[in-house]
């Protein structure tokens, strides 16, 4: 039996930073599969104690809890298994006498929840049961761009460079899930303000666009904006629904309009997200840098970074201080969840990964909060949740929640 010492200690610290080759990755992964339970919990230990000033995912007590929950769960299990985790962006075989080296790579490397003590696990918890083909994959760049014409563009199935060019501006597709408008009329004398454009992204889908003034909008799963193909006059306006996260070119003799569920939000140049899906859900806007002005009807606030407007049936309210790391983790490829409710973390699974999601019986009271990488499938993000006592049945596209 080996023990921990620096070797695993800098193996580890160079995965997490992504600095490690894929010899030493492999060599991490051999060292975590061949250890025992004990150099596992201590693995976990140390680690955490080594990282504690850098906003590690798991608190000692949870990282410990879970493990002993899933080892509970597989304690009777002998038999080799062969199966893959993908754990950042890597897809890496791990063979396995028990899931406790799966258990500690989840914990380690980053892609795992923790609980606040509202959601207390039973040991025993029992890891649920899905088929590898009724995994859900986590979403890709994907999205459909409609131009003026009518003409629909289905991106992802297109190869880099130009995709289409009017008169008075050229598209081109420069990197995955990303576009970039380029105007030939820098003065937009001749530019036609009829060129509406929409770029529409589905369920399990986001995607990126450089707008004709140059802002950078990064649009998440189930949204749409419509913009025209060359800004004219004296204002730069779009209208989105569902989610984005905007950066704004500056130009304050040309302002920048978002219109979104019967709210106006105005800005010279700055970065903030909208979330608007409609359906009775309020409108959430967050100011991360510069300033903004939004206005609902007869209401209408000035936000300062920091600050969320938050418009729910009509009424506008200003929120102070609110978590900005929470309100634009889907931009940085994360789940962050800081006492959300079950509904509302289902609510982004759905979304993300392209599920039907319902629920059997009383809704459970339970809040979660956490960090959890978009690069996961959905069976490992859901086996999380389990651990931590929440019940489900996946019947392939369908998750049922379930007290049972």
């Amino acid at each position: 039996m080996h023990s921990f010492n620096s070797t695993i200690s800098i193996l580890f610290k160079k995965y997490y930073n992504k600095t490690a080759s894929q010899q030493e990755i492999r060599e991490l992964f051999d060292l975590l599969k061949s250890s025992s339970d004990d150099e596992l919990t201590e693995l976990i230990r140390k680690e955490w104690e080594d990282q504690e000033n850098e906003d590690p995912i798991f608190s000692l007590e949870m990282s410990e809890n879970i493990l002993k929950n899933i080892l509970s769960a597989v304690e009777d299990e002998n038999a080799q298994t062969e199966d893959s985790v993908f754990i950042r962006n890597f897809t890496w075989p791990i063979f396995y006498k028990s899931l406790s080296a799966a258990a500690a790579i989840i914990i380690l490397l980053g892609i795992g929840l923790y609980f606040r003590s509202s959601l207390n696990p039973n040991p025993g918890t029992q890891i649920a049961s899905v088929q590898i083909n009724q995994d859900a994959l986590p979403g890709v760049n994907k999205a459909v761009l409609i131009l003026g014409n009518g003409q629909k563009i289905i991106l992802d199935s297109l190869s880099n460079g130009p995709i289409a060019k009017t008169e008075n501006f050229e598209v081109n597709k420069t990197e995955n899930g990303q576009l970039v408008y380029h105007a030939f009329d820098k003065n937009y004398k001749n530019a036609r303000t009829e060129d509406i454009n929409t770029l529409v992204t589905p369920r399990g889908g986001e995607y990126r666009i450089t707008l004709p003034d140059g802002s950078k909008v990064w649009l998440n799963a189930t949204s749409s904006i419509k913009f025209p193909g060359v800004f004219k006059g004296n204002i730069r306006e779009v209208v989105l629904k569902g989610e984005a996260y905007f950066e704004i070119a500056k130009n304050s003799a040309m302002p920048f309009r978002v219109k979104s569920n019967g709210a106006q939000i105005e800005v010279i140049g700055t970065h903030f997200n909208v979330k608007a899906y409609g359906n009775e859900k309020p409108m959430k806007t967050t100011l991360l840098e510069g300033s903004i002005k939004i206005t609902a009807g007869n209401s209408s606030h000035l936000l300062k970074p920091g600050q969320q407007a938050i418009l729910t049936k009509g009424e506008l309210k200003v929120l102070d201080n609110v978590d900005i790391e929470e309100q634009v983790a889907w931009k940085n490829g994360l789940f962050v969840f800081k006492d959300a409710t079950i509904e509302e973390v289902m609510s982004q699974v759905a979304s993300w990964y392209d599920l039907n999601v319902s629920f059997e019986g009383k809704i459970p009271e339970k809040l979660l909060t956490g960090k959890v990488s978009r690069s996961v499938n959905s069976t490992e993000f859901m086996n999380l949740l389990n651990y931590a006592g929440v019940k489900f049945k996946i019947t392939g596209k369908n998750i049922v929640i379930t007290n049972k």
